[in-house]
């Protein structure tokens, strides 16, 4: 067959018509579609708030702020995630404390975590990463000896189940992405959820500029004046993203069954393969499957990246270790060595094609792609 992209997006004609009403209705931007979602998507997780924003990224800064973390703070996190994490601490004035990760699965160890804490620490930012929660009822009996509050980067993270517990239902808040590729996408967007009806308060009011009302308060019915209570940002999700949301909750069950079956098929392929390892989803735990990564000899990473290419499966690297990066080198002087298991992850990362659109066929053709290519490495 022909080229296997490496990711297509799910959305249907039907989610296209609904847009389209959208675009003859009043409201393009923050209005009713925005809160029918915020409600939908608090139901979905079972907590009791969710604020739209424009991005994952929005929502970690956002949640941030809204604890007030500012210069002079350091905020926990792992190494082994996209820069988005640990950059969102910058923006805040604060520093990046990065704790090295569990070779199983990639997520942070938390069991490494309480070393790390400080008189500065004032938050910890664990990372769903591949769509597998890390351990939150231990993370949070940690977190609350030392009172130091928890936000989930739950970026990969809609679906998941761990120890009966789904993201955003123990930390203070988690955030989401709604980016192109993500299982749940308006192609940019994000969210925040939270059981915190103040925080919940702010951090609407930080994403429209500090005012006390939004546009929808404002213009709907006799007009309001407004006020600025804070110096806040622009950061606020549309009606026009918030229906193709609205539209895609109800197909995530079925949708997540099909990713599930692909990434099966992907493991019991690679597990005879001499020189491929990948994460593992815990025992009784529910992975959302966002990605499906493999580890190949670091010194053959790059060339099976080229390879697959060549051979029309399409790549990505999720991700190489963030404390490695230029930026961090320089500004903090990180050195290889620092978090050895992210850095090991990070040299040993395939990202492969994973959505529900991949067809049976295309599957096969990715598992004899990879099946060809690791038998040129001996």
């Amino acid at each position: 067959m022909g080229k296997v992209e490496f990711y297509r997006h799910a959305l249907m004609s039907e989610d296209v018509e609904a847009l389209v009403e959208v675009l003859n209705s009043v409201f393009l931007t923050t209005g009713p579609r925005t809160a029918e979602f915020e409600q939908a998507f608090a139901r979905w997780l079972g907590v009791d708030h969710a604020v739209g924003l424009s991005s994952c990224t929005a929502a970690l800064f956002l949640s941030l702020q809204a604890l007030d973390v500012g210069p002079g703070d350091e905020v926990i996190t792992t190494p082994m995630t996209f820069m988005a994490t640990s950059n969102a601490i910058l923006h805040c004035g604060a520093t990046p404390v990065f704790v090295d990760v569990e070779p199983e699965t990639g997520n942070i160890d938390v069991r490494r975590i309480e070393r790390a804490i400080t008189p500065k620490t004032r938050a910890i930012i664990p990372v769903h990463l591949y769509g597998t929660m890390v351990d939150m009822r231990c993370l949070m009996e940690l977190a609350n000896r030392h009172q130091v509050p928890v936000i989930e980067d739950a970026a990969h993270a809609v679906e998941p189940v761990r120890d009966g517990v789904r993201p955003g239902q123990l930390g203070r808040t988690a955030c989401f992405s709604f980016y192109a590729t993500k299982n749940l996408t308006c192609g940019e967007g994000g969210a925040i959820v939270t059981n915190d009806a103040e925080l919940a308060e702010r951090v609407r009011r930080l994403r429209s500029h500090g005012m006390s009302k939004g546009a929808a308060d404002r213009y709907t019915g006799r007009y309001q004046h407004w006020d600025m209570l804070e110096l806040g940002y622009k950061a606020n999700l549309t009606d026009l993203q918030s229906v193709l949301l609205l539209r895609q909750l109800p197909r995530l069950e079925h949708q997540l069954a099909r990713r599930e079956s692909v990434a099966q098929r992907y493991e019991a392929a690679f597990r005879d393969i001499e020189g491929i390892d990948y994460p593992r989803v815990p025992a009784g735990a529910r992975g959302a499957r966002h990605l499906f990564t493999m580890w190949v000899p670091p010194d053959r990473r790059d060339e099976t990246l080229a390879a697959l290419q060549d051979r029309g499966v399409g790549v990505a690297v999720n991700y190489r270790a963030v404390h490695l990066l230029s930026y961090y080198r320089s500004r903090f002087g990180y050195e290889r060595g620092a978090f050895p298991n992210a850095e090991l992850i990070g040299d040993r990362t395939v990202t492969l094609p994973l959505y529900p659109g991949l067809s049976d066929e295309a599957v096969q053709t990715v598992i004899d792609t990879v099946r060809t290519v690791a038998a040129t490495w001996s």
